[in-house]
């Protein structure tokens, strides 16, 4: 098990940017996957950035060229930088670490979330 904590969220106007922050219990380095999930209301939890073990990263066509995932294994930190910023990006914004613990098995891991609001 991962413990997570964002941090970062708040009150941005349209066209602005953020940096939301997740710090983990533990190293990093051992994580297979980390990311960030997002979900506004009456949507379901939907991915927006994830970066595997070997740097690898992925995002959702919607902030696609906007948001950015990092690393910080020092400080057993993931971050995403959000530019921007849309009302549509408005929503709780989730961390989550994904570790493989057997053949097939994996565990998923999330943090309690983060609210961006997004408006004027």
């Amino acid at each position: 098990q991962v413990q997570l904590v964002e941090s970062g969220g708040g009150l941005v106007q349209p066209g602005g940017s953020l940096r939301l922050s997740c710090a983990a219990s533990r190293s990093i380095f051992s994580i297979n996957r980390m990311g960030w999930y997002r979900q506004s209301p009456g949507k379901e939890r939907e991915l927006v950035a994830t970066m595997a073990g070997g740097g690898n990263t992925n995002y959702a066509d919607s902030v696609k060229g906007r948001f950015t995932i990092s690393t910080d294994n020092t400080k057993n930190t993931v971050y995403m930088h959000m530019n921007s910023l849309k009302p549509e990006d408005t929503a709780i914004y989730y961390c989550n670490a994904f570790t493989i613990v057997g053949p097939t098995g994996g565990m998923d891991s999330w943090g309690r979330g983060t609210l961006v609001t997004v408006s004027s």
